[in-house]
């Protein structure tokens, strides 16, 4: 953004102090959040995801697995961002609270299914394959201001929260069951979470547009109040409310089914309650700076009238922010560490960074040309089940995960506001319908990216035998 703003723009953006405050508030409010993580949330519930994989109890294993997937979803930071936006520019129709109690309710449904799948053997691909049929279904006959919001919700429901006790839950049942992979059985939750808001997201949305009252709720909006500290501390509620639930999970499975004590009760008061404030500076910060900064950017770019260089900063910020995206690290080192070196990490981060830099290139040219998001998308999906019938089936699940992290706290509200204020510059384009959808092309663009490379290099491998054939008898 600071190289844009000074080797292209060459000028100060307007408000450049506010926005500089709520960029250093965005930074602090993460570093305060992911710290809290690593000292509460993450050692006490791999600990329980151990301890239940461990013991095989399946009836305990999958409510937790239905409760840790609703709580981690219902108060992921983008996701929050991308709620809140549909529901302003959708006028209230969208209700932001029921939209997020949606995606939080099928990731936990999901999560049962994910776990039941790994337990009972069943084949990702064909679960993948018939899931986004449904998919790609239900797009054909949503409302077209429901579609791309939710491709884009099935971007943000994984990340750095849920993503780390996800791939435990996986790869811990993997581990424990005789004749499991861990690498083709242990992977795939990542990709059923992304997949199943899709489905639900839509369902909601055919229900509201065609079926709901089509009265807007946005005028009984309450006014902002004089006292701005009253609203403050209004927010930091609202954000207690939505983190409770997890902690809530946590705290539950540790003391009542497990009957254990936790470790290190100061440390995890401790970054509970980090999280909680982290989390409350990331999304003040987003309101003072990193929208109005997307906002903006959006609006010096379509001023400039040059379709390259909108594109072009559409895919430096996408492959950028994905080299540094804390859970797609996580994500493949695992991976690495499974196939035992077979797969690099380095390499998949690249291929992945591609992958989310070329999504959001199509993504950012499908909104200058006006082009159709329900075409565009089904198309890419088409493509990815070709290429999950042509890939080796054990690098399928890792390759639609490492689709399910690319989306991060930075990335997501950052995107989200460049759709929005592009959709909003440029005459003729619908704000619902057009603003939305850059996150389902950046999820979508890794997929292709890892499964075109594994396809590649499994055609490379069998050709290498057929080219050498007609060599061995003049050797011989």
């Amino acid at each position: 953004m600071v190289l844009f703003q000074a080797a292209v723009f060459r000028q100060v953006p307007e408000g450049w102090g506010s926005i500089l405050i709520g960029l250093l508030i965005v930074a602090a409010g993460i570093a305060l959040f992911l710290e809290g993580l690593e000292r509460s949330v993450f050692p006490v519930g791999k600990s329980i995801t151990n301890k239940l994989v461990k013991s095989a109890s399946l009836w305990k294993l999958l409510p937790f697995c239905f409760a840790i997937g609703f709580a981690a979803v219902i108060a992921e930071p983008a996701l929050i961002s991308v709620a809140d936006q549909a529901e302003l520019v959708s006028e209230g129709r969208l209700d932001s609270l029921v939209l997020r109690l949606v995606i939080a309710l099928s990731v936990g449904a999901v999560m049962i299914l994910g776990a039941l799948r790994v337990f009972l053997g069943w084949p990702l691909h064909r679960v993948l394959i018939v899931g986004y049929a449904a998919v790609l279904a239900l797009t054909s006959v949503a409302p077209p201001e429901v579609s791309s919001l939710a491709y884009d919700s099935g971007g943000v429901t994984t990340n750095i929260v849920t993503v780390p006790l996800i791939a435990a839950i996986g790869i811990g049942m993997a581990a424990s069951i005789t004749g499991r992979s861990r690498l083709r059985d242990g992977f795939g939750l990542v990709a059923l979470c992304v997949m199943v808001p899709m489905i639900s997201v839509q369902l909601y949305g055919i229900l509201v547009y065609q079926v709901g009252d089509a009265e807007s709720v946005a005028a009984e909006g309450t006014q902002g109040s004089d006292a701005w500290w009253l609203d403050l501390l209004a927010g930091l509620g609202t954000v207690i409310r939505d983190v409770a639930p997890v902690i809530g999970v946590v705290l539950f499975f540790q003391f009542v089914v497990l009957r254990r004590r936790l470790g290190n009760p100061v440390q995890a008061t401790v970054g509970f309650s980090m999280v909680i404030l982290g989390l409350f500076g990331f999304i003040v910060g987003l309101e003072i700076g990193l929208l109005p900064m997307g906002s903006r950017m959006a609006e010096q770019l379509i001023e400039t009238d040059q379709r390259l260089l909108i594109i072009g900063f559409g895919v430096l910020i996408g492959f950028a922010t994905t080299m540094a995206e804390p859970a797609l690290m996580a994500i493949a080192e695992e991976a690495e560490d499974i196939s035992e070196k077979g797969l690099r990490a380095n390499t998949l981060r690249v291929l992945v960074a591609c992958g989310v830099a070329g999504g959001i290139g199509i993504g950012v040219l499908r909104i200058l040309t006006g082009g159709s998001f329900a075409l565009i998308i089904a198309s890419m999906y088409l493509l990815v089940l070709s290429l999950v019938l042509l890939a080796p089936k054990e690098l399928v699940p890792i390759a639609f995960d490492l689709g399910g992290v690319t989306t991060s706290e930075i990335t997501v509200p950052l995107i989200t506001a460049l759709g929005i204020g592009l959709a909003s510059a440029i005459p003729g384009r619908d704000i619902l319908i057009d603003g939305f959808g850059l996150i389902a092309f950046a999820s979508v663009g890794p997929v292709l990216a890892v499964l075109g490379y594994a396809v590649l290099v499994r055609f490379t491998a069998k050709a290498e035998p057929r080219s050498s054939a007609p060599a061995a008898p003049r050797e011989a």
